[in-house]
């Protein structure tokens, strides 16, 4: 075709496209980016780097769809456009961000998620017509919930709180309103947030459980491991969450535990990503991405990515762990948190009212989700040669599968142990780098990995069998979660949790001076970690990424608490244990660490609760043994 052909034949096309009606072309392009959007919605978590191609490709679509909008809005208002359809358009897109925040763990994702899902809120989209009809009473209820997921996540707790009253509201009115359908799952969802935020208080995120520079020694600074120990230097790259009780508190799939690990494994936000005025919702896509670079902290580096796996079955969970095994950069290392319970454990008694709560709010919640996580419910990935190997060092399998009873119970009991994980089934991971948390009373099962490594030790850090005698019995799960876990996440308020304080007994005056000095002392440990020649190639080789760090760090001080704390003091099934082992000058039995505890405990007044040893001196201040936590 000849140049002036060309020329002919494009100006041809641009004058039939001239002639289709601007409201065709619309709804030509809704249905283009309905069809994307239901691909990229059932994509699953991990797998991430083949799919974000394809995920640029549907937000393309997306923004040519709002630009379209936003340009022909008169024409199209009157071709009949609703308001509410604008609304759909923007929490499609304000999903895409949310799903790709899932997948990569980048802040900006999450930021530009509620940046939209404010913009729909403020602009009330779904407002108009609201009580006339139901689908749009349900669209309206649906973008509450998951505003809400984000705001959780995001930490926007004042924003929380108004959807929540918001919620209840329209859940109320819908209920009067619409008396021939019934309201019962959203009424449910409704009771699942309370609760969640009953667990969640203002007093358990006194601090940031996210890693913060102005509270958290900063990279540059912290110690490094002598290249004596070891000259691999790894990094946390990828996590997998997750947990799974009876009844235990979550909101949607979002469980109390792996919401407090999810955040303790990002980054803080800090500096000019708070002072980030947020884009108009019009804005073009090149405005857009200008926006998404601006809102990134440079001074930080990238978040680990995160899969968060809810009551995954045993095939789907092998299935992520292989898959992100296999995408680990060699300078990688793989965190795994399990948290459940273990499979010889009978369920706590509850009520039937309460395990039909639990039930009922499960489709709801699915529905829910954003971006659905994919089961792979037909793999077929099976372990039973394993306990026939013979590992390098001449120990048998066999050793793992003395643990075959001892699992953790990852669905229903009555399903044999075709939702249980055990030791054995995570072996064959261990020819990459792993950090292994269990949290569970079957925890001490998981001590056969260690020496039965296919490749590379594994570092493992592992809950007590049983709660501390003093704790409520149902706190393990209700209503604060799991108290290992907080001490991981939050471990002040685990120490106060364990002595029995309320936030309304604690002065936050004597809160934080207690908080300056964990602070200050566990800085201390990690400086000893890092400069001990004792200090395994293991550990030493992970120390290095502040992450990981601090949840050693953070483990210390619960081991060093649980051993001196006289209630669980020299029984082993109160105290956590990892492998391998540590230096002992930062063990219980270290006068060093004893003084921390110690002192800690003295400015609570509790000191007498522990048992140090004689050599332990009383706190420096010696005002500490009179101050009181309680209100007066």
């Amino acid at each position: 075709m000849s140049q002036h052909q060309h020329q002919q034949h494009t100006h041809a096309n641009s004058s039939s496209n001239a002639n289709i009606p601007v409201s065709e072309v619309y709804w030509s392009l809704v249905d283009k980016a309905d069809k994307k959007f239901s691909k990229i919605r059932d994509l699953p978590f991990y797998e991430r780097q083949r799919y974000d191609t394809y995920f640029y490709k549907v937000f393309k679509v997306y923004t040519q769809l709002w630009k379209f909008q936003q340009e022909n809005r008169q024409k199209l208002v009157e071709a009949g456009l609703k308001r509410w359809e604008i609304g759909e358009i923007a929490s499609r897109i304000a999903q895409l961000y949310f799903g790709q925040y899932m997948r990569t763990s980048e802040a900006s994702y999450l930021s530009e998620s509620y940046i939209f899902y404010e913009a729909i809120l403020t602009r009330e989209y779904f407002k108009e017509g609201l009580f006339q009809d139901l689908n749009l009473a349900n669209k309206q209820l649906r973008f509450l919930a998951r505003f809400l997921m984000v705001c959780l996540v995001f930490n926007k707790r004042e924003m929380v709180n108004q959807l929540v009253g918001q919620l209840k509201l329209l859940v109320d009115e819908c209920k009067r309103t619409f008396q021939d359908t019934d309201f019962k799952e959203w009424k449910l969802v409704v009771q699942e947030i309370n609760r969640f935020l009953k667990a969640d208080t203002a007093f358990m995120n006194t601090r940031p459980l996210r890693y913060s520079l102005a509270l958290d020694p900063h990279t540059d600074t912290l110690p490094r491991v002598a290249a004596s120990i070891t000259n691999r230097n790894l990094r946390l790259r990828d996590a997998i969450l997750s947990s799974y009780h009876h009844n235990e508190v979550k909101f949607s799939e979002l469980t109390l535990d792996t919401f407090r690990m999810l955040q303790c494994l990002e980054w803080e936000p800090s500096g000019s990503f708070y002072q980030s005025p947020g884009t108009k919702l019009g804005a073009s896509a090149h405005t857009r991405t200008n926006h998404s670079h601006d809102i990134i902290d440079h001074t930080l580096p990238p978040n680990p990515r995160k899969a968060v796996l809810y009551r995954p079955s045993v095939t789907h969970f092998v299935a992520v762990l292989a898959t992100i095994c296999e995408e680990l950069p060699p300078d990688g290392v793989l965190l795994l948190y399990l948290s459940a319970s273990g499979r010889g454990r009978s369920p706590s008694s509850l009520s039937a009212g309460v395990g039909a709560f639990s039930d009922a709010t499960e489709n709801i919640a699915r529905n829910l989700q954003t971006v659905a996580i994919s089961s792979d419910e037909t793999s077929c990935i099976t372990f039973g040669s394993l306990s026939d190997d013979v590992h390098p060092s001449g120990q048998s399998k066999g050793d793992c599968g003395h643990h075959r009873s001892s699992c953790l119970q990852f669905g229903n009991r009555n399903n044999g142990g075709s939702n249980c994980i055990y030791p054995c089934d995570l072996v064959p991971f261990t020819r990459r780098p792993l950090v292994l948390i269990i949290d569970s009373d079957s925890s001490m099962a998981f001590e056969a990995i260690h020496g039965a490594e296919k490749g590379e030790p594994a570092a493992l850090l592992l809950s007590p069998r049983s709660l501390a005698p003093t704790v409520a019995p149902d706190f393990s799960r209700f209503p604060g979660g799991s108290l290992f876990t907080v001490f991981l996440t939050a471990p002040l308020q685990a120490f106060c949790i364990l002595l029995g304080f309320s936030s309304s007994e604690i002065h936050m005056e004597v809160f934080n001076k207690a908080e300056k000095l964990l602070s200050s002392s566990m800085n201390d440990w990690s400086l000893d970690l890092a400069t001990s020649d004792s200090l395994n190639p293991v550990w030493a080789q992970i120390l290095n990424d502040p992450f990981l760090r601090r949840l050693l760090i953070r483990f210390l001080f619960c081991q060093a608490v649980l051993s001196l704390y006289i209630p669980t003091s020299g029984k082993e099934e109160f105290l956590p244990k990892c492998l391998p082992s540590l230096p002992k000058s930062v063990m219980p039995t270290c006068v060093a660490v004893q003084s921390v505890v110690r002192q800690i405990a003295s400015i609570f007044s509790v000191d007498k609760k522990f048992n140090f040893s004689e050599a332990i001196p009383v706190s420096e201040s010696g005002e500490s043994e009179s101050e009181s936590v309680s209100s007066s």
